[in-house]
């Protein structure tokens, strides 16, 4: 390969091209930010372990590795990988469609994340390092330059890590939602449209206006810190030693970042859920062959999840001196949201109900999904009562209840459509022994890592302690005591972690020496694996496309399980299914 050839594949426009390297780049950051969490647990129990070529770790660098590790994780993987990867590889094809809306945007948007994930590993080699106000970056810490080390340059490129982020994803959202509006084939009505594309175009509706927000937000708080302002910093304010001297009797507050960070802030773990919700639907009922169960009812519950999780931001506010008004109607929003999501677990259930299911492992991943979603899920009825929210508020239970959802269940579903559509971007299989063992691993070592979580939050854990032994007082001593059940945990989160490289080899191996796929292995029903729409073939790249029914239409012959694709004309159905297409794998 010349090096033109590759230059001009590396910023192609194609989205088949775009969607590996938005997954790439993920892969990336996904084993930055495990690979520092794996430290900040490790130093939590062994204090005292140095860091190669680093020395001890000060509370200041756990501060850093928390604040890079929370970015990393939820920015450039968590909203990287199934919105932008999963959605450029995918989602064009689903709705019939060749090619996203606008191309060079589309590149665009790949080249500008890259950049901001550079920016924000690059606060790490600056002087003070990194900053330390975690993803939050509440003020005034953040805007206050000499609140400790990382809050000058540090702090400077995180902000700007996170708008370049945001422009991208706003970018990358637009043309999602264009390309979906616009760019359906023939019909391709919306009640036909795969619940997969209902995820995608719900969160990138819910990033369009988040990002918005939050862009405002980082632009006032870069004044606030650098153009004289007080959007966020009260009169007065003494922070490290210096006093706040605000311009022509300005008075900021900090609640007003709260506001606007965390009306981003919750939308966000829907950005990042919501495609899991449409993988597992269809997954569910590719591999228990069945319709899925009550269609019409799981488009509405996304659309209506994602309007509700524009309105209860303020759940995160209850300790902040929010109006206790307010906070009864926020936590009343909280626990609304659940009669969708139950919707959608009932859903499921009656999809599989009865069926007689192919466990594949992409299977076996989508109900680990389903079971992450509901032991996560249960936490958060708890953590929406203020009165409850009080003693909870900022401790291990809080991450134990979010790292099940966004970490777990969000993760289950990037491994379901990895092992689903492997074969379809690659032309091979992935070992199925292998996804097997991954799959059993990795749930086994996500709930003993994540549910010991709540009961050293219930105990009273703070969330950023950098050290729990050898602090004085009755609270040293309480936590103290957690350092046993906080070395099960760590133990739990390097078995976690070292299972992942059953996945990795899984690729790797799969992609020189996996058995060759078939153009359907899974009998699915969606565009994708369309002749005229595979990525891998051009023969029937001509060929007129057309949709004549809803997705997942499976009925049960003397012969064994059939299935009717989207594309098949209802009057050649009943002729030429069982000859055309594979029976029910084994």
């Amino acid at each position: 390969m010349t090096l033109t050839s590759l230059r001009r594949r590396v910023f192609s426009t194609d989205h088949h091209v775009i969607g590996v390297e938005y997954l790439l780049l993920a892969l990336t950051a996904v084993v930055i930010g495990t690979t520092l969490s794996l430290l900040m647990r490790i130093h939590l129990v062994w204090p005292d372990w140095q860091l190669p070529l680093h020395g001890p770790i000060l509370p200041e660098d756990y501060l850093a590795m928390v604040t890079i590790h929370g970015t990393v994780m939820l920015f450039f993987v968590l909203t990287t990988a199934p919105q932008a990867g999963f959605g450029n590889l995918i989602l064009p094809a689903q709705i019939g469609s060749r090619r996203m809306a606008f191309p060079v945007l589309n590149a665009m948007s790949f080249w500008l994340t890259a950049v901001a994930l550079v920016v924000l590993l690059s606060s790490t080699f600056v002087p003070g390092g990194s900053p330390i106000s975690g993803w939050t970056a509440y003020p005034p810490l953040s805007a206050v330059a000499s609140a400790g080390p990382g809050q000058a340059m540090g702090m400077d490129l995180w902000l700007a890590s996170i708008a370049l982020f945001g422009i991208a994803a706003t970018i990358s959202s637009i043309n999602t939602l264009v390309t979906i509006i616009k760019l359906r084939c023939d019909g391709m009505t919306w009640e036909r449209m795969p619940l997969t594309v209902w995820g995608w175009f719900t969160a990138a509706l819910l990033s369009v206006i988040a990002f918005s927000v939050l862009l405002a937000a980082i632009l006032l708080l870069f004044c606030d810190r650098h153009a004289g302002t007080s959007f966020f910093l009260p009169a007065g304010d003494l922070v490290n030693g210096t006093l706040h001297v605000a311009h022509k009797g300005a008075n900021g507050s900090p609640l007003l970042w709260l506001h606007l960070f965390w009306f981003f802030g919750h939308p966000e773990v829907y950005i990042a859920i919501l495609p899991g919700f449409g993988v597992t639907s269809m997954l569910l009922a590719n591999f228990s062959f069945r319709r899925v169960f009550g269609y019409r009812i799981m488009i509405a519950t996304t659309l209506l999840i994602g309007l509700l999780g524009i309105l209860l931001w303020g759940h995160h506010m209850f300790v902040a001196g929010l109006n206790p008004f307010a906070a009864s109607a926020f936590s009343v929003t909280t626990m609304a949201i659940a009669v969708p999501a139950s919707a959608k677990v009932l859903s499921w259930i009656a999809t599989t109900w009865r069926s007689r299911p192919s466990y594949k492992t992409a299977m076996l991943f989508s109900l680990g999904f389903v079971s992450l979603f509901i032991a996560g899920g249960l936490t958060g009825p708890i953590l929406a009562q203020p009165i409850l929210d009080e003693y909870l508020h900022n401790t291990f239970f809080v991450v134990a209840h979010f790292h099940l959802i966004m970490a777990m269940a969000a993760v289950f579903g990037l491994y379901a459509a990895t092992y689903y559509w492997f074969p379809l971007m690659t032309g091979r299989m992935m070992s199925e022994r292998l996804g097997r063992w991954h799959f059993w691993l990795t749930l086994v070592g996500a709930y003993a890592t994540f549910l010991p979580m709540h009961l050293t939050g219930l105990a009273g854990e703070p969330r950023h302690y950098a050290q729990l032994a050898g602090i004085p007082n009755a609270a040293g001593v309480m936590l103290a005591r957690l350092v046993p059940l906080n070395r099960f945990i760590t133990y739990s989160a390097l078995f976690l972690a070292t299972a992942q490289l059953v996945f990795l080899w899984n690729v790797v191996r799969s992609l020189r020496r996996g058995a060759v796929a078939t153009e359907n292995p899974w009998m699915a029903t969606t565009l994708e694996w369309h002749p005229a729409l595979h990525p891998r073939h051009s023969a029937a790249m001509g060929e007129p496309i057309a949709v004549h029914r809803q997705p997942c239409q499976y009925a049960a012959t003397p012969s064994g399980e059939t299935f009717l694709p989207q594309w098949v004309p209802d009057t050649l159905a009943d002729t030429t299914t069982e000859a055309a297409f594979d029976t029910k794998p084994e």
